[in-house]
């Protein structure tokens, strides 16, 4: 009864927000103003955001990755987590587009097992010394292990067909035993290097989409490679979790039908390792992807693909009894599923370098929060599938966080969510669409959508309102009345940081540099400078009957974030 009561409670509060929003009543040029309650809770503000992934695990360990990972976990007031693909990869472990390896495993001349985590350790190494916890992927195939070894080691680049990097690391075992021993002394070596407290404190996931191209096998067979996978995990350490089944497309026909029937079988299926009833399932991952497109020459994002992929999500696991209360992780949640697509082979992709991937990435986490209220579940994390890309050229519009060790506009909106903290509070906006309508058609009305995400904690309240449209179009600044109220002191101290074409925006000082393949040493620290989230206004307010009032400019595609103390 206390479940149903929360989802009806939540429901209730997310039409609240947005009951007298629709895009239909906008009028032109309407003033837009935000109401925060700060004595209206609705949920908890969980770091949800703190999750991070990349396909490239080498890139882990390198210069500009080290950096970045030094300033995703010090932005973080808990532990970040990290997924990477091809963990269990054979090669030399040099860096390349979509490609990564560790060499664990290999063979002798009598087929026998021979492991080495050299290149493993550097990798989790750089994890666990800044305090991160892995998101650890038991895959790909290595190549002695493989049904189809041959071709093994792709070169794709960027406008090659997607379809290039499938080779041999995508099949099937040709053992599972061997490959259950191998999961076994993976987790058997991390355990002795890092301890069973902190491996217990990891999730541990099998592949990667094995609806797409990524598994070249059955559904039985993927199945049987989980079963077997969680079977050597739970030998070296039975508090380990692991689950599944980061699948692509989530919302559709055939992703939905995958998920059931792999949340079945680890419910009541025969499992193919031990011949007992079901498998071991401690969080259910999935995937969900926008779909941005170039309209005569424009680039348009469209957000509701991700978010109905989320929704489906939530449902499929709300749907049995034995998942309603396991962590939901999204695996990758992005505005589209390519990061190593940049804008010059897909100019729809041009809008990763600017202040529309930041705005797109503050309305759409607001959304993710508003669907885990309306299905109840335990929203654990959603990974953004973004990093870094090593040696590439500056600004060349891949989806990353950073370019050549300088941050992007949108690592700054997650610098905002890392001093979120609490409990999130009612927010009322007369320009913020309806959940419903961004679900169906994203947000394209006339006008901009100006809406807000607020927490407060004791002693504080944070406030993030962003100016956003799926257009990428820029335009200028426009004032917006946010009222505070029930603050529970007579004076504030506030500080407001912002996001747009002159603050916290490494790319526009770039341009202006004009845009340098080679800057200098100088106009790197300047562009290093510029990448840093800045705070435009700090001062000391008074409180009048509870209400604190302020007026934001925000240009088209910005984001700030309000800060008050007591």
């Amino acid at each position: 009864m206390k479940n149903i009561l929360l989802t009806g409670i939540c429901i209730v509060l997310s039409q609240a927000l947005t009951a007298q929003v629709s895009p239909s009543s906008f009028k032109n040029n309407q003033t837009a103003y935000v109401d925060i309650n700060l004595e209206q809770t609705v949920g908890p503000m969980k770091p949800v955001w703190a999750w991070f992934g990349y396909d490239e695990p080498n890139y882990t360990y390198m210069k500009d990755g080290k950096k970045l990972l030094s300033e995703i976990a010090k932005l973080s007031p808990v532990p970040v987590y990290v997924r990477t693909h091809s963990l269990l990869v054979t090669g030399d472990g040099i860096a390349a587009l979509k490609w990564g390896s560790t060499n664990v495993y290999t063979e002798d001349g009598d087929g026998k097992p021979v492991y080495n985590w050299t290149i493993m350790d550097s990798i989790f190494d750089s994890y666990i010394s800044r305090g991160m916890k892995p998101l650890a992927q038991i895959g790909f195939m290595p190549q002695a292990l493989s049904t189809h070894p041959e071709p093994y080691r792709h070169y794709w680049k960027p406008g090659d067909p997607y379809t290039d990097i499938i080779t041999g690391w995508a099949y099937p075992p040709k053992d599972y035993d061997k490959w259950r021993e191998l999961v076994y002394q993976w987790a058997k070596h991390a355990i002795e290097r890092y301890g069973k407290e902190e491996v217990a404190s990891w999730y541990w996931e099998v592949w990667n989409e094995p609806n797409g191209h990524y598994w070249k096998g059955s559904q039985e067979e993927f199945f049987k490679l989980y079963d077997y996978a969680a079977d050597g995990l739970k030998k070296a350490l039975p508090t380990a979790r692991i689950g599944g089944i980061n699948i692509a497309g989530t919302s559709g026909r055939t992703a939905t039908e995958w998920t059931t029937k792999f949340i079945e079988h680890c419910i009541s299926g025969t499992n193919y390792a031990t011949g007992e009833t079901g498998s071991p399932l401690e969080a259910v991952l999935f995937h969900a992807k926008g779909s941005p497109r170039l309209i005569k020459g424009t680039v348009r994002m469209n957000m509701a693909p991700q978010l109905r992929d989320i929704a489906a999500g939530f449902r499929i696991a709300a749907s049995y009894p034995q998942t309603r209360h396991l962590p939901l992780i999204i695996g990758e949640s992005d505005p589209e599923g390519c990061a190593a697509c940049g804008m010059a082979t897909n100019p729809e992709n041009a809008y990763r370098n600017g202040t529309l991937y930041s705005s797109y990435t503050a309305a759409s986490f607001a959304r993710k929060y508003l669907l885990a209220d309306q299905y109840a579940i335990n929203f654990l994390g959603a990974v953004s599938w973004s990093f870094e890309f090593e040696n590439q050229p500056w600004f060349y519009g891949f989806r990353d966080l950073a370019t050549n060790g300088v941050d992007k506009p949108v690592l700054n909106v997650f610098r905002m969510f890392g001093m979120m903290s609490g409990e999130r509070v009612a927010v009322s906006a007369n320009r913020m669409y309806p959940l419903q309508t961004v679900l169906d058609s994203s947000i394209r009305g006339e006008q901009t959508e100006i809406g807000a995400l607020a927490a407060k904690a004791p002693g504080s309240a944070t406030a993030m309102v962003w100016n956003y449209h799926d257009e990428d179009k820029q335009g200028a600044a426009e004032p917006v009345n946010v009222t505070f109220r029930g603050v529970p002191a007579k004076l504030v101290s506030t500080k407001t940081y912002l996001i747009d074409n002159a603050h916290s925006n490494s790319y526009e000082v770039w341009k202006k540099m004009g845009s340098p393949q080679h800057p200098t040493k100088k106009q790197i620290t300047i562009l290093e400078k510029a990448g840093m989230l800045q705070c435009v206004q700090q001062q000391q307010q008074a409180i009048n009957n509870g209400e604190l009032k302020l007026t934001l400019h925000l240009q088209r595609q910005a984001v700030a974030l309000v800060i008050l103390n007591w």
